[in-house]
């Protein structure tokens, strides 16, 4: 008989993974709270136009798409940004402004399994609509610094670098680049970190060599790692735009630093982020040894939800991979054991004493306590080792001799202690038993 296997970059999640991957949930879900994000979700079956020429051509050629029985093209979502773009368009003018939505979803894309990386995945998306300025990239970082911080990390562990598509094109604007060259030009930054020079390779074919004093620039661009150095080199070029844009970066960087989190943001225009849709500042989130892929990434995005049919409304989201995420905790000590322990393990005689037990353990149930039991007769010695080991912290034991006396006997598993109690009082002496 066929053996059936998981197809090749999924995941199934066994109890033990799945409560690891429930720990990511909840942190993430209340960081999102506390921040006064709203949480939202969406169908993971997409129209397959929703992703054609707003992605980006990476993200177009990984995409899991197929004719449905009524003749649709259409798509599994891989990343949020479109879908919550249609979402939010579509009711724009009754939602209150600003929008501040997050979500936790399933993602899928066929592209090249490695560390961190699979062909489905789960990410906590966040995303602000509806407010132009640099408030709402500095909100986003914060929630961003704060749903890996929530976990232990510390600075020592991960930092966010920082950068701007808008800067990069009034700059080589300034240099006399038109707009289809300067695309070019961004599409080989995004690539030079990874692969040097040849990363001009598809500016040279589709506009020729770029001009050398172009290049050094362009280069010397790159290396800029400071407000100050930002400032040096564009007072030089000067110019409304660069001196608004400027403006903005000043602001930005200062609320960050007035909210704490300047030692975890880093200037770094070698971020430019490879999808179609960004305009303004983009971040991503590393890990310092250098060891993983991003851990998280985002941007401005202010044309998209009118490019989806809605109205013009200034947009700023950003995503956390489950995967590489739960990497780095492993790999710093931060994700905890989690143990699947019931409060309160019952210790059963016979049939009899089973029945009298049953009204108990349901309501202690039904008043939010874990109660485990065995399912049929057992030996008391071995229920008893049983006990011990399930790490309850409370057992309750219903043998023949108790019942007859019309109480329930509770030991304390950790102070190896034992007290009788009516039946009546199982379930308010349970309560305070795990109320101190």
């Amino acid at each position: 008989m066929a053996t059936f296997q998981t197809l090749p970059g999924f995941r199934e999640f066994y109890p033990e993974d799945f409560s690891r991957r429930n720990h990511l949930f909840r942190l993430w879900r209340q960081t999102a709270n506390t921040f006064g994000f709203a949480e939202y979700d969406a169908p993971v079956l997409e129209p397959l136009d929703l992703y054609k020429a707003k992605s980006g051509d990476e993200i177009e050629g990984q995409l899991f798409s197929f004719t449905d029985k009524g003749g649709r093209e259409v798509a599994l979502r891989p990343e949020m940004t479109p879908t919550v773009c249609r979402l939010v368009g579509a009711k724009a003018s009754t939602l209150k402004r600003p929008i501040r939505w997050f979500s936790i979803a399933e993602f899928y894309r066929y592209e090249r399994m490695q560390k961190g990386r699979g062909r489905c995945f789960f990410q906590f998306n966040a995303d602000i609509f509806g407010e132009p300025g640099p408030e709402a990239e500095t909100e986003l970082i914060a929630l961003l610094v704060q749903c890996l911080a929530a976990f232990g990390l510390t600075e020592q562990d991960f930092f966010v670098r920082l950068s701007d598509r808008n800067l990069w094109f009034y700059y080589l604007e300034a240099l006399g680049l038109d707009e289809a060259r300067i695309r070019g030009v961004l599409g080989a930054v995004d690539r030079f970190e990874k692969y040097g020079d040849d990363a001009f390779k598809g500016y040279t074919e589709q506009f020729g060599p770029l001009d050398g004093g172009v290049k050094a620039k362009v280069l010397a661009f790159l290396q800029i790692k400071s407000l100050a150095a930002l400032e040096q080199t564009l007072g030089v070029i000067g110019g409304e735009k660069l001196a608004a844009r400027l403006a903005d970066w000043k602001k930005l960087l200062g609320n960050l630093a007035a909210m704490g989190l300047a030692r975890f943001i880093e200037v770094d225009l070698g971020v430019v982020r490879g999808l179609a849709y960004y305009t303004g500042f983009v971040f991503e989130a590393f890990d310092r040894k250098g060891e993983l892929r991003a851990l998280a990434g985002g941007g401005r995005y202010d044309d998209l939800v009118q490019k989806l049919g809605g109205p013009a409304l200034p947009a700023v989201g950003f995503a956390i991979g489950d995967m590489t995420f739960a990497l780095l905790l492993e790999q710093r000590g931060l994700m905890p054991t989690l143990v699947q322990a019931p409060d309160v393990y019952c210790v059963i005689g016979g049939e009899a004493e089973r029945l009298e037990a049953f009204g108990d353990i349901h309501a202690l149930r039904a008043a939010g306590y874990r109660v485990d039991y065995p399912l049929k007769e057992v030996a008391f010695g071995k229920q008893f080792k049983a006990a011990a080991e399930s790490g309850a912290k409370l057992a309750l034991i219903y043998g023949g001799d108790e019942l007859a006396k019309g109480v329930v006997k509770l030991r304390d598993l950790g102070a190896r202690t034992e007290q009788e109690v009516p039946r009546a009082q199982v379930v308010p002496t349970v309560r305070d038993f795990f109320s101190v």
